[in-house]
């Protein structure tokens, strides 16, 4: 059983920065993946970034990359979000969610636990 717990988040303008946090407890062994969604009013949840635990490998969507960063903390069993350059866009409820032996890795249907979900709002 693995358990997700999120925190940061919050509002920024654009072009700012902000910071997701992911604490990951349970058995969390080498063959999962982490990632981060995010679900706006009216859309469907959206895969952004992904990290293998099995080799550090990410993956980005294409609306995020060059400007998001996934990062992992291997002593806490901690990933984190690093949201630079931030558009009104981005603008979403996010998720951290774990999955084993993830294939689709922005497949919502491949990751079993999920965070509480964070709101981050980019407006000015």
């Amino acid at each position: 059983q693995v358990q997700l717990a999120q925190s940061g988040g919050g509002s920024q303008q654009p072009g700012g920065s902000l910071i997701l946090s992911c604490l990951a407890s349970g058995n969390l062994d080498q063959s999962y993946s982490m990632a981060w969604f995010r679900q706006a009013p009216g859309n469907e949840r959206e895969g952004i970034s992904v990290r293998r635990l099995a080799d550090d490998s990410t993956y980005y969507s294409d609306s995020v990359k060059g400007r998001f960063s996934i990062r992992r903390d291997n002593l806490e069993d901690k990933v984190y979000l690093l949201m630079n350059a931030l558009k009104p866009e981005d603008t979403a409820m996010y998720y951290c969610a774990a999955g084993r032996n993830v294939g689709n890795f922005f497949s919502r249907s491949e990751y079993t636990y999920w965070g509480q979900g964070t709101q981050v709002t980019v407006s000015s």
